[in-house]
């Protein structure tokens, strides 16, 4: 990776290629804090800073989406001015398109060298409401010295997932290994568990809780079956503990060695690859495990950037989204940080190719990824997300059964749908 000094040059270079200003301006962005994300973005702000004379601050919010959500809403309903741009989940514009800047005319230079389908995504009602910072979609990293080990191949089913992890748990065990589990992942009541248990239900042909046509599915048998085999994850391969994990915390028991699966997003490959990591060349990551319809199910994910209608500074803050989100500036965060590009061209980069590879191998999986329901539900995508998610953290808790938990849940999203998502 060329040096972020010669970076920051070849971007100064290219300023005049950068909607002007005609001075200075003071700018906040606001993110939340996942691995190395918020260090990533401070050097590529202090970049844009060193070519365009504009400074800007980050402010930092909880690793939790939902949590990040709900005060983004808070804020934009309040009409706060402190905030000028927003990094916003895949799933949030339709919910905070009202409060958000038409971007269509401004990136329309620009626009065509993204995927058209998250372009799509992030445009409501006609308008462009947030560019693409990244794309997302999960993977499954597997120990390869544990698997050749007890030589077993890489689980290409949920099942055989399951019998891996018990047999090679327990053989760790027995020969003193106390603390390593079998399976991590993202079991706490927040939108990650949605998109595991998405992944879960929709491999296993369970559908994706809602039809793209606006009808609810997530109640049938192959679900059940989906969120029962999670279940008996829990107090077996998986710590009891997973019921409150987020991606950090998955990362931390995989990192320190414990654990001889973890399903997480690409961001964890090049830190756990990092000089000071116990599991550094003893790992790889697949595409995750198919249920009983035999395919692989990622959930879309993925962050885009938002200006807020209540900026004072909405030019510069143009100026600021269309650097962040350039080629240049995705092919840096691709290297550092193993973010997905949004523009197709960057999966062929050599250099991409040689450093980060699984990057440079993803981009199938980005491209056929599994969508949450934010498009058919709009405004009330976050409260169907939420009963999802509860009924799949109740399940794994042993309360209730699955099949109960989606009957209830079925119940919740008519009484939602009635009130017209």
């Amino acid at each position: 990776m060329a040096s972020l000094a010669t970076w920051v040059g070849s971007l100064a270079l290219g300023v005049s290629l950068l909607s002007g200003t005609a001075s200075a301006a003071d700018l906040a962005i606001a993110l939340g804090s996942i691995g190395r994300d918020v260090d990533e973005m401070r050097g590529q702000l202090d970049a844009f800073q060193k070519a365009t004379g504009h400074t800007v601050r980050i402010v930092t919010m909880p690793a939790s989406t939902t949590d990040q959500f709900g005060q983004y809403r808070l804020w934009l309903s309040a009409g706060n001015k402190d905030v000028d741009v927003y990094r916003t989940d895949v799933i949030w514009a339709p919910q905070l398109a009202a409060n958000l800047v038409d971007l269509t005319d401004a990136m329309k230079d620009v626009v065509g060298q993204h995927l058209p389908a998250v372009i799509q995504s992030q445009t409501v009602d006609g308008k462009l409401v947030a560019m693409p910072l990244f794309g997302d979609a999960p993977a499954l990293y597997y120990r390869k010295d544990l698997l050749e080990k007890y030589g077993r191949e890489i689980p290409e089913t949920w099942k055989e997932l399951t019998e891996t992890a018990k047999l090679i748990q327990d053989g760790e065990r027995q020969a003193g290994n106390a603390q390593l589990n079998g399976f991590v992942f993202q079991g706490a009541a927040y939108e990650g568990l949605t998109c595991d248990a998405l992944e879960w239900v929709a491999s296993n042909g369970g559908g994706q809780i809602v039809s793209p046509e606006g009808e609810i599915t997530i109640n049938n048998p192959k679900a059940a079956e989906a969120l029962d085999l999670a279940k008996s994850w829990v107090g077996t391969i998986a710590p009891q503990g997973v019921l409150g994990y987020m991606e950090e915390e998955s990362r931390g028991v995989w990192q320190t060695g414990n654990a001889v699966f973890m399903r997480n997003w690409p961001y964890a490959y090049p830190l756990s690859q990092s000089d000071d990591s116990p599991v550094k060349g003893k790992f790889d990551a697949v595409p995750l495990p198919a249920g009983d319809s035999g395919k692989s199910a990622a959930c879309l994910g993925g962050w885009n950037l938002a200006i807020s209608q209540f900026s004072e500074n909405k030019d510069a803050a143009i100026e600021l989204v269309k650097f962040l989100t350039s080629a240049e500036s995705q092919k840096s965060r691709a290297l550092g940080t193993a973010r997905l590009p949004t523009i197709p061209a960057l999966y062929d980069d050599p250099e991409i190719k040689e450093k980060q590879p699984l990057v440079a191998k993803w981009k199938e999986v980005f491209e056929n990824a599994t969508p949450r329901p934010s498009a058919p539900t709009k405004a009330k995508y976050n409260e169907v997300s939420q009963q999802f998610w509860t009924a799949a953290n109740k399940t794994l808790a042993g309360q209730g059964t699955a099949a109960a938990n989606l009957e209830d849940l079925e119940r919740q999203l008519r009484r939602l749908k009635r009130n017209a998502w």
